[in-house]
This record gives C-alpha cells, sequence and structure tokens, in this order.
C-alpha cells in the first residue's frame, strides 16, 4: 500500500475526531438533513449503482433494485422517519426515592469504521452506515475489493453527500482495511464471515472498541411433514436460490422426514425450473447469480465432490460451469454429517436435505454445532415450534417462512457468537451506534 493511502488515512482519522464535538450535539433536525443529502445521492446513481453491482457478478437486473436500490432506500428512510422519537431522553424513574429520578440519553459512540461484503455490497454497507449518521457519529466506509465496481460507485455516492469530515470512504484491498483497523475507532461494524470477523474483533481489542459483527453460518430449515409443502417449497426456493445461495440467511440444509422429501423436492424443482432455468434445464443467465469468484467456485465444488464420494446423491442440479462460475440449483439426499458440506456455511445454491424421525434429534444436532444466524421451521404444531424455539439458540427464527425477517425494521437482526455479535435495523441499529448513558438526577434540596 502507498504511504499516501496511509496518510490519508490517518488525516481523515483527525479530521473526524475534531468533529466529534459539533456531532455530539446534533439535533435531531440537522441529522435528517444529512441523512436526505445520503438518500438524495443514492436516487441521483441508482441506474449507475445497479451497472457496477452487475459488472461485480452477474445478477437479474430487478434482484439488484429490489434488494440493493430499495432495501438501501428504506433503511434511510426508517431513520428519517423515526430518529427524532428514538432520539429522546427516556424516563426510566428511580428505585432509590420516589424523589429522584432516572433518564436514558443516547449519545453517539463517536469515529466509528464499517467494513462491507461482497455479497449484497452496497445495501449491506449503505444500511449499517444509515444508522450510524442518525445516531450522530462521523463514519469511515470500506467495501470488499471483490466488488471494486460497486466501491467506486459508492465512493461517488458519498463524496457526493458528505463532506470527508462526516463521511469517508477508502477503497483499495485487504492492506487498505488493515490499515483502517490500526485506527482507535470508538465502534466498528463489520459484515463477513466469521473468520474475517475474529480478526476485525482481535484489531478492536487493541483499542477496546465495540463492535457489531454481522457473520453467518449453516442455518438450518425444519419441514413439518404435516405443513403444505408447496408453500414451503416456493419460500424455500426464493430464500436458497436467489443470489445463487450467497445470502448470509439463506437455508443451508434441510430437515424432512424421508417419506415426504422426494415429494418436496419435485415440487422444489418444478419451482426451480419455473423460476431460474431455460427449457434445456440450463441456468438462465438473465435470471440466476452466478458465484463471486473462482476461489468460492472452486470451494463450494471441493465440498460438492466431497459430499458425493461419501455417499450423497443428486436430486436434481449438480451442474458446475466454471467458464463463468455458474452452479445450478442443486439438491443433495442422503446428507450426512461427516460430509465437509456439513461442517462449513455453503454460500452456494447447493441445498442437502437430513432425515429425522422426531424433533428432539434435529434440536440435538443444531445445539452441537455453532450457534446459526438464522433458524427456520415450517409446521402448524405450536408445540413442535415452541419446542424448537426454547431449545436451541440462533441469531434469528422464522416460522412457515424464511429469509424474509431480514426486512422487517421491528425486528432486531444479528447473530449469537460465531454468527455475529450485536444487532441492527430500526431502532435497533440507532442504539447499536449509540451509548445509552444512564443518568441519575437527585430531586433539589
Amino acid at each position: 500500500m502507498e504511504q499516501q493511502v496511509k496518510d490519508d488515512i490517518q488525516r481523515v482519522f483527525q479530521l473526524q475526531k475534531k468533529q466529534q464535538k459539533a456531532l455530539r450535539a446534533s439535533t435531531a433536525e440537522q441529522r435528517i438533513e444529512k441523512l436526505q443529502r445520503f438518500l438524495d445521492s443514492v436516487i441521483a446513481n441508482e441506474e449507475e449503482i445497479i451497472e457496477a453491482i452487475r459488472k461485480d457478478v452477474r445478477k437479474p437486473y430487478h434482484e439488484v433494485k429490489k434488494a440493493e436500490i430499495e432495501g438501501t432506500k428504506k433503511a434511510i428512510r426508517d431513520n428519517m422517519n423515526n430518529l427524532e422519537q428514538w432520539m429522546a431522553p427516556k424516563e426510566v424513574g428511580s428505585s432509590l426515592s420516589p424523589d429522584a429520578n432516572g433518564i436514558l440519553m443516547y449519545e453517539p459512540k463517536g469515529m466509528t469504521l464499517i467494513l462491507g461484503p461482497w455479497n449484497y455490497p452496497f445495501m449491506l454497507t449503505m444500511a449499517p452506515l444509515a444508522a450510524s449518521l442518525a445516531a450522530g457519529n462521523s463514519a469511515i466506509v470500506k467495501l470488499s475489493d471483490f466488488t471494486m465496481n460497486t466501491s467506486n460507485i459508492a465512493a461517488k455516492v458519498i463524496r457526493d453527500a458528505f463532506d470527508e469530515k462526516e463521511v469517508a470512504i477508502f477503497e483499495g484491498e485487504v492492506e487498505v482495511a488493515t490499515e483502517l483497523l490500526d485506527q482507535p475507532f470508538d465502534h466498528i461494524f463489520f459484515t463477513g464471515s466469521t473468520n474475517v470477523g475474529k480478526i476485525v474483533m482481535t484489531a478492536a481489542a487493541k483499542h477496546l472498541a465495540s463492535v457489531t459483527l454481522e457473520l453467518g453460518g449453516k442455518s438450518p430449515t425444519i419441514i413439518d411433514s404435516e405443513y403444505d409443502l408447496m408453500d414451503a417449497a416456493k419460500k424455500i426456493a426464493v430464500g436458497k436460490f436467489v443470489n445463487a445461495g450467497q445470502t448470509c440467511i439463506a437455508p443451508d440444509y434441510l430437515f424432512i422426514k424421508k417419506d415426504v422429501q422426494d415429494r418436496f423436492a419435485g415440487m422444489l424443482q418444478t419451482i426451480v425450473n419455473a423460476g431460474f432455468m431455460e427449457d434445456d434445464h440450463n441456468p438462465d443467465r438473465s435470471k440466476f447469480t452466478q458465484i463471486v469468484n473462482d476461489r468460492n467456485f472452486n470451494r463450494v465444488k471441493d465440498l460438492f465432490d466431497d459430499a458425493i464420494e461419501k455417499g450423497a446423491e443428486v436430486v436434481f442440479g449438480g451442474v458446475f460451469d466454471a467458464s463463468d462460475r455458474t452452479i445450478s440449483p442443486t439438491v443433495l439426499k442422503n446428507v450426512t454429517p461427516d460430509m465437509k458440506i456439513m461442517q462449513e456455511e455453503i454460500f452456494a445454491p447447493i441445498l442437502p436435505m437430513m432425515n429425522y424421525e422426531n424433533i428432539d434429534e434435529v434440536i440435538d444436532y443444531v445445539n452441537d454445532r455453532d450457534k446459526p444466524l438464522a433458524l427456520y421451521v415450517f409446521s402448524h404444531n405450536q408445540d413442535l415450534i415452541d419446542n424448537v424455539l426454547q431449545h436451541t439458540t440462533s441469531g434469528n427464527a422464522a416460522i412457515n417462512d424464511v429469509v424474509v425477517h431480514f426486512s422487517d425494521v421491528n425486528l432486531p437482526f444479528g447473530g449469537v457468537n460465531t454468527s455475529g455479535i450485536g444487532s441492527y435495523h430500526g431502532v435497533y441499529g440507532f442504539k447499536e451506534f449509540s451509548h445509552e448513558k444512564g443518568v441519575f438526577i437527585q430531586a433539589a434540596k
């Protein structure tokens, strides 16, 4: 990395540091004005953003517009619409004296660093930025070096909207992220893999910075055989195969009774053929996303080959095209826990099916492994649902649907332990980027 980049990082860091007093005193009106500038810049550059994302990874236009553009605008607007209420001090009374009072004040954490991922590179960087700005912080942003075209347009969006003393962006490879992590930020927000999350947390520990780590994991999906299999198939097809399975909360593997698995898989194949495939049963490149790079393509191929060698069977799919990094939507059966595909997050359009006899087997299986980012149950049996929810741990859970909880701003979104630390969305994002300060007020004598 050039010395000039290091010098720029340190210069901008010091510039933002000088703004902290003014930022702490900023009003809701001032923060909303800043968010409006942000929103205006996103809208002004909308088509260029979509084009850049599609240059980095082949994705359908409508998927990019819905997830990356509409998702970002929704996050910014939600902060604008609710900020005044969120910022207001909250009275909590006092347990010590009826004459005393306690209030909660929300003050900015200060200097924030936001490190974005490659799978939804724009929205998963800009939504946390909106929360940071709503809370009154300054921010330095870096997108993934896997998506440099998106990084370029994100830089334009940010520079059109903000002075670098408010928000700055740095582009480049891992050395730039390393230099940023050397700075004594007050809070670091990272979205990405668990392994890199550990590196981020280690760097944060040097300065005792607080962290939000939005990571991943193997999100299990459980289907009760009494549930409407077609409804489950429709929802799982979207959650698993949109973005070619490169979604942190995509169903990673399936638990299903053996006597209904073939019927379910047949329904799933019908939906996949209609939604993602051409008449010759190859993926329709205009409707189906490619894998982000050769390294991930080869990683997934290795997981698949290992599963086949150990006895897994392809129900449908299983076609790998290395020429443009496309993997056909794939379902596997006869999958066992010793296969590598069951030991790491797949992050690709391959869905392994595991069989179970009773729900306690599933609960034990999930609890014997790292805590997932999401867990899904399709069932009308409330006792079964309660049993799963009460006896497993996951960042979030959804009943009779998958993935959609991410878009519900009334719910906190985040992981637990290896799947993440902290949460955001809605008021939870505002609080994540704020210090909740308790103030005790004694009655004057």
